[in-house]
This record gives C-alpha cells, sequence and structure tokens, in this order.
C-alpha cells in the first residue's frame, strides 16, 4: 500500500479559494481525486490519511500532515479559516457523484425536519424513510455522513486554533473568535442530536483512541460551548453574515441557554443585545430567502450557483424527479394545516401544491435560484442541482420568538411587554395584525413552527420546549409510526463504534 508524504506538499497547489459570498476550500477534493492516494480521511485525526478497508487505528499510519508545521503566515491561516465554512457548506453530490465525500449542512433536513411532524419522504422508501417512519439504523448511511461532517468541521476548527501563533498580535483574537464560534456551533448540533458525545476540543491525533471515541458527559460539552461562545462575543464584530459575528454567537448562546433551561435573563439580555445591533425584519417575507445577506440575517452558509464546487442539492431534492431522490423534505399534512391555520401570508411562502403530484406537498423556501420549476415543477432555467441560495443558520425572527420564550420561561413581569412587543412584531409582518394580549407557551411554539418551518428548528423546538414525547407520539399514532422516548437521539453510527474497538457506546434502543 502506498503512503503518501504529505508534510512538505506546496501549499499554493492546494487551491483554497475565496469566492466573496460563499467558501470553498479544493483541499479535501485536492486529497481524495489524486490517483496515489488510496486512503480515506479520518474524522477525528488532525488529517491523517489511512488505508482503506483496514482498522484505522491498527496499524498506525506513518505520514500525516501536521498542523504544528503546515501553516507558517496568517495567509495561510486565514485561508484555514475560510475552510472551516467550506466543512459546513459540504460537498455537493454532482461535484463527487455519489462518493460518501461529507454532505454536512446539505443534509441536516433529514436529521432534523424529517424527523419532526413538518416533513416526510414521498414515497416512505429506502433509508430516508427510516427517518419520518422513527426506524433508523445505526448503520444508516446518512446518520454517519452528518455525524462525520460535522467531527471533520470540528477538525478544521481546531488546526486554526492551533496555529493562532502565526498570525499578527490584531487579528489573533478575531481569528480565535471565528474559530471557537465554529467549534460551538459544531458540537451544539452534535450534543443535541446524539447526546454525549467525544468532545473534540483540540486537534486529536491518530493514536489518541481514547479521546477520538469516549463519549463525553452533555453538561462538560455545554461548557465548552458556552466558554467558545463567550470569546466569540469578545472578539468579533459584525462585518460578516456567510462568517461568524458577535451577533451570531450572542444568538447561538441565547439558544444554548434556553436549550438548558438555564440562566434565562442571559438567554434575555444576549437576545436584546442582538436586537439593538441594526437587524430588522424583511417587510416581504419571501425576501427573507431570496434577497440575500438581507437585514434580517445574522449567519448563513453561502452557496454558488453552477459551479459544482460552490454549489448546494438541497434544493433539488426536495422537489419531484429533479434529484437523486423522487421525493424528500416533502410537507406533511400537519405542517400544511399550522401553516393554514397560523401562518398569515407565510403559508404561500413556506410550501405549495406538488405540480406534478397534487397530493403532495413542497418545501418553497429554497427553490433553486429562486426558480420554481414551471407548471411541471421540474423544469428549470438554470441546474437545479447546483442551486445557489445560501443556507440561513440564525435570523432575526429567531431572535425575537427566543426574546418571547427567555421572557416567559424566566418570569419576568417587568418584560412582559416587551415580550408581547417581539411577538407581535412576528405577527405583524406576517399580516397576523390583531393585537395579542397574552402568550401560551402552546402558541410561542407553534408560531415558531409556522414562522421557522422547513428551516430545521421544529424537532429542537419541540425537545426544548419538552413537548417532542406528547407531540411526535401523537403524530406517530396518527400516521401508522413507531415513534418513542429513545428516537429522541439519534443513533452513534456503527462505523464509528466499530472502528473504536468497543470504547464508542451505543444510544439506548438502538
Amino acid at each position: 500500500m502506498t503512503r503518501i508524504n504529505l508534510y512538505h506538499m506546496n501549499y499554493s497547489n492546494i487551491n483554497l479559494k475565496h469566492t466573496g459570498k460563499s467558501v470553498k476550500s479544493r483541499f479535501l477534493n485536492y486529497l481524495t481525486k489524486m490517483d496515489t492516494i488510496t486512503y480515506a480521511l479520518l474524522v477525528l485525526g488532525s488529517l491523517t490519511l489511512v488505508g482503506c478497508g483496514e482498522n484505522v487505528l491498527d496499524p498506525a499510519p506513518t505520514s500525516a500532515i501536521s498542523a504544528e508545521n503546515f501553516y507558517t503566515n496568517e495567509n495561510e491561516l486565514q485561508n484555514a479559516v475560510i475552510n472551516m465554512y467550506d466543512g459546513i457548506q459540504g460537498v455537493n453530490s454532482l461535484d463527487n457523484g455519489d462518493s460518501d465525500l461529507n454532505h454536512a449542512i446539505q443534509v441536516e433536513y433529514y436529521v432534523t425536519e424529517m424527523r419532526s411532524d413538518n416533513t416526510k419522504t414521498k414515497s416512505s422508501e429506502g433509508e430516508a424513510a427510516q427517518f419520518e417512519n422513527y426506524t433508523l439504523r445505526p448503520t444508516n448511511g446518512i446518520v454517519y455522513d452528518y455525524y462525520r461532517s460535522f467531527y471533520n468541521i470540528l477538525s478544521r476548527a481546531n488546526i486554526v486554533l492551533a496555529n493562532l501563533d502565526v498570525a499578527s498580535e490584531a487579528n489573533s483574537p478575531k481569528i480565535e473568535g471565528e474559530a471557537k464560534f465554529v467549534r460551538a456551533y459544531a458540537h451544539f448540533n452534535l450534543v443535541r442530536l446524539f447526546g454525549d458525545i467525544p468532545m473534540a476540543d483540540r486537534v486529536i491525533g491518530i493514536a489518541d483512541t481514547e479521546m477520538q471515541y469516549t463519549r463525553i458527559p452533555k453538561a462538560e460539552i455545554y461548557e465548552l460551548i458556552i466558554n467558545d461562545l463567550k470569546t466569540a462575543i469578545a472578539t468579533l464584530d459584525n462585518t460578516y453574515k456567510n462568517r461568524a459575528s458577535k451577533a451570531a454567537a450572542q444568538t447561538l448562546l441565547a439558544k444554548v441557554y434556553l436549550t438548558l433551561g438555564t440562566n434565562y435573563t442571559d438567554a434575555q439580555m444576549l437576545c436584546e443585545a442582538v436586537m439593538n445591533s441594526g437587524f430588522s425584519l424583511q417587510s416581504n417575507f419571501t425576501d427573507v430567502f431570496y434577497n440575500e445577506n438581507n437585514n434580517e440575517i445574522i449567519f448563513s452558509i453561502g452557496f454558488l450557483s453552477n459551479p459544482a464546487s460552490d454549489s448546494q442539492s438541497f434544493s433539488a431534492e426536495w422537489l419531484n424527479s429533479v434529484g437523486r431522490t423522487s421525493g424528500v423534505n416533502y410537507v406533511t399534512n400537519d405542517a400544511a394545516a399550522a401553516l393554514e391555520a397560523y401562518g398569515g401570508n407565510r403559508a404561500a411562502v413556506s410550501y405549495r401544491i406538488d405540480p406534478a403530484q397534487p397530493t403532495q406537498k413542497q418545501v418553497a423556501k429554497y427553490f433553486p435560484n429562486g426558480e420554481t420549476g414551471g407548471a411541471t415543477g421540474v423544469s428549470f432555467e438554470s441546474n437545479p442541482r447546483a442551486a445557489g441560495n445560501d443556507w440561513i443558520v440564525l435570523r432575526y425572527a429567531d431572535v425575537l420568538l427566543m426574546h418571547v420564550e427567555s421572557i416567559m420561561a424566566g418570569s419576568s413581569e417587568t418584560s412582559a411587554q416587551a415580550a408581547l412587543s417581539s411577538f407581535q412584531m412576528v405577527r405583524d409582518r406576517a399580516g397576523l395584525t390583531d393585537k395579542v394580549a397574552k402568550i401560551s407557551k402552546a402558541e410561542l411554539l407553534t408560531e415558531r413552527r409556522v414562522e421557522l418551518a422547513f428551516e430545521n428548528h421544529r424537532f429542537f423546538d419541540l425537545i426544548r420546549f419538552n413537548a417532542a414525547q406528547e407531540v411526535l407520539s401523537a403524530f406517530s399514532t396518527a400516521n401508522g409510526y413507531s415513534f418513542n422516548s429513545t428516537d429522541i437521539l439519534l443513533p452513534i453510527p456503527q462505523r464509528e463504534i466499530n472502528l473504536s474497538q468497543g470504547v464508542l457506546t451505543q444510544n439506548p434502543g438502538y
């Protein structure tokens, strides 16, 4: 077997590129497309290459990229910063065919929306159907893709943090803040989806089996997340929307506190800090999604249309007979009914009847490049599988509704009017201008559902509001599914358990 010495690779050959709105590193593609490399990337390692088909921990490879000597100046480190966002962006299937490279956020809807009462598959077939009917198996390839992708993001962030010494004194704190925001973001998604997880708080070597596979209690993961976000808040400003910012870190930390059920006052103050930072709701709900980088966006992942390396395919996957699937992330009747009853003008923007199959409903917030596909739903001027729609992670309406949540949860009588005001702003934009005098927890949960529908928030909201068991059990029963309490967490991928040689344990129920 061939081992490639990567210590002395010419950095310029890797061709890292910042595209402005979008980001894309050619680094992983460079490695995986070279004919002489027959090794797969070990996600939790420090970009170490090992032989396919053998145990990745035995024998240990002799060659690796060293985080300590790979970056020699700030320009190279800035490229590594861009590479973090490329990791979140993931790889469009057009760029690697049916390869199992990391698709990252492009498959997030499977592990979030399709496990809620919001979306489903059209045909109830294949691996995708395991998400909607709660029959997930540890061998599910999509779960493995997501798990591996987000540990790859953690690896990229930690490599940046390990090389801060090459940055200038002026820029080092900002770079640290960006990397720690990305690390917090990735850990937060993983801990909410998988529970106790291996913690990646530094570059992990190939021989560090214990750290790679030992599950750390959630409390310790959250402690790291909170500390990372506090660093990001202290060091960043609001220059970017497609990169980490102070407001993005404040918003994410508020959501962390609400998820933990603690520090409601701090969550309220964080939301109010963002509310005083110049963000605002778009007057037209459609513009939130098709007028990119608008004033409502706090943090989004940038994509560019047509170049396969910078585009996304999820917009096409959600439509009929366009992508590789025949309909995933289709809107449930339950979600459509909620939008019609409570969504106001958001309903028409959020979903539509499938033009090809009138019994089915499609997500309408992310039509490829803003095109509807015409009457048949399958004809597009540009390639729908190479769409340039940015993915919105955090936006201002979410902040306003979290502001309401933090006040209600904290029983802050003095802030009750402020909560009503934030709630009313969201409803007014939806054309629901009747004045609200009181808000219940159920009403807030519904408002979040119809405002943020199909943006990967619903499943996490149900858990945070302690409503997942009741809501998903009823939804499951009504649709002949098999939800139970152990379905709250995803299975730890069986491949990772096998590689750990018994160190990594499985979640209950799997």
